[in-house]
Formats: structure tokens, sequence, C-alpha cells
């Protein structure tokens, strides 16, 4: 059974990075196998406090990967009986307090970070965190976005709460410079990017950050025995941000779009998911 555990969960890995949009399967090659399946362990054995940290801005707003997913794995964790908290700055924390549960993390604060982060960890005490698609600092302190504009001052910083905490910590990216990749420092330098220095104990890497949480539920599916992904709606979810001025953060525009992919492929991602539950099903 583990071994087939460890099988599937190299096939959803594979999967995630197929397209190798921006350099991702170099990083997976350096990952130890199996991330998928760790997280997904970690994922389905929590019952407490979680926090999902993510946004990523753009322009005077937010992008719409790193949000759906965000969102995805808050509605897994509820289904599980834990407690996600979704970790923003506005304008996107105001956004998603409409629905969620959230905690406002302040944009352009970069004072007292360690503090600051250290008394919500007191406060919070979160059994898991997890950073999706939340920019990490790069080695002088900043925020950089995949053009390598600077974007410290639009920025809310995530950094110290996934490095201070006493739980389990989780970075999804697809870039390098996202929270997390510090764990990849050594070859971060092999692509077009200021990469991010902060580290994590398990990285997932994605084409599209979002597309790691429906691989991530795909797994708890399996470790469940029940398909949680037959309720998956990434084009609800996206229709909720853009509803609210979030763009694309390829083409900025405010479009139904992830990282300038139609929404049609991400629902391909979940479909092709579901026939790899199928097959280990049977």
């Amino acid at each position: 059974m583990a071994n087939d555990l460890r099988y599937v969960s190299q096939q959803i890995e594979n999967l995630l990075v197929a397209r190798n949009l921006r350099g991702m399967q170099l990083l997976q090659q350096q990952l130890r196998p199996g991330y998928i399946l760790r997280v997904a362990r970690l994922l389905n054995q929590c019952r407490g406090t979680v926090l999902i940290g993510t946004g990523f801005p753009v322009l005077d707003t937010f992008e719409t990967d790193g949000p759906v997913g965000a969102i995805a794995l808050y509605q897994l964790l509820e289904q599980l009986g834990a407690k996600p908290i979704l970790v923003s700055g506005d304008p996107l924390c105001k956004v998603l307090a409409s629905r969620y549960r959230t905690y406002q993390i302040r944009v352009n604060q970069q004072q007292n970070l360690p503090v600051i982060a250290s008394q919500a960890l007191a406060e919070l005490q979160p059994q898991l965190i997890i950073s999706i698609e939340r920019p990490g600092f790069t080695s002088d302190g900043r925020y950089a976005n995949m053009r390598g504009e600077d974007i410290t001052e639009r920025c809310a910083s995530f950094d110290h709460f996934v490095s201070l905490a006493a739980c389990p910590t989780i970075g999804i990216g697809d870039g390098g410079n996202e929270i997390g990749m510090g764990n990849m420092a050594a070859f971060l330098g092999q692509l077009n990017i200021t990469p991010a220095v902060t580290e994590c104990d398990e990285l997932v890497v994605a084409d599209v950050s979002n597309w790691a949480a429906w691989g991530i539920i795909a797994m708890v599916s399996v470790l469940q025995g029940r398909d949680l992904l037959a309720g998956a709606d990434p084009l609800a979810i996206l229709q909720f941000l853009s509803d609210n001025g979030s763009v694309d953060g390829v083409t900025r525009l405010n479009t139904l779009t992830e990282d300038g992919l139609a929404h049609t492929e991400g629902e391909q991602l979940i479909s092709d998911l579901q026939k790899l539950l199928m097959t280990y099903q049977k």
C-alpha cells in the first residue's frame, strides 16, 4: 500500500509540472519524491487551526493565481474538520473576508516583522501553515515579481509566519520567487527570476500554483477513499475574485484566467487527476 501511495504521489507530482511553463521540472527533479503524499498526510491529520497565506500584488490589486488554490484548500480543510484561516493583505483580505475566516497582515509593514509574526502565531496557535503563491524575501529582504520589479511597497509579509512557526510549514510556488523556494536556492540561479530565500518544511512546485492545490486534494482523496475533487469548481472561484477586481498575473487583465491560461486548463488538470484516482481505486 505504501508503495502504491508513493507511486500515485509521483504521478501527481509529474502532472503538476507537465507543461514546464517556468522551469519547475528542474526544481521537481531536485525534490525528494513523494512530497505530495507527505503534504497530503499533514492536511489529512490536521484538525486544528491552519493558516493559509496567499496573495501576490499586481499593480494596485491582486492576481488570480494563489487565491483560487487557497480557497480550494480552505474548503478541503473545513471538510476534514480543521479550522482554516486565510492570511493576506488588502485589497485581497477584504474580498476574502466577505466569505471566509481571515487574518489581515499590513501592506508595506517593513518594521518589527518578526515580532508581528510571533504575536500572531502565539494568538492563532496554528497546527499547520501553508503559503501558496506568496512573495518570498529576496536576499536583500525585498520582494520582486516575475518581471524583477520591486513590489515591496505593495506587499504584506508572511515570511516570518513560516520561518518562526513551531508547526510544519508548506510552501507552494511556480516560479522561484515565492515563500518556500529558499529550499531550492542552489538551483534558482538557472531560472530567469529574482529568487526568494525563505524556506519551508515541504515545498510543492507546479506550472500554476493554484494547480498544486488540486493535486494535494487528489492525494487526500486517496487517503480518505473518496473523491474530494467531485465538487471542484475553479471557475466559480475565479468569477468571485474577478467580480472583486482580480487580474491575471501575466496579462494584468481582469479575466477568468490563471497566469495567462484559460480556466479550462485548470479544469482539464482536475479531470486528469480524477482519471488517476479512478485508476488507483480499481
